[in-house]
């Protein structure tokens, strides 16, 4: 398998103070998203993190 078959359609998503989004990473899994998210919220700061699923619109969606 080479990089152009790679399908990553979870997104983990920052959003700031102000409601600013910001793309953080696209992963396989939303395990993996998921695990992401959590360690980032976990550091303390004030920023929101989400995971969406690719082509959804709202957070958490169901894969």
């Amino acid at each position: 398998m080479n990089d152009s078959t790679v399908t990553l359609p979870w997104l983990v998503f920052r959003q700031d103070d102000n409601g600013n989004r910001y793309r953080v990473g696209r992963y396989a899994t939303r395990a993996e998203a998921q695990q992401i998210a959590d360690t980032l919220d976990g550091r303390g700061h004030k920023q929101l993190y989400s995971v969406e699923k690719l082509g959804t619109s709202g957070p958490g969606a169901a894969d």
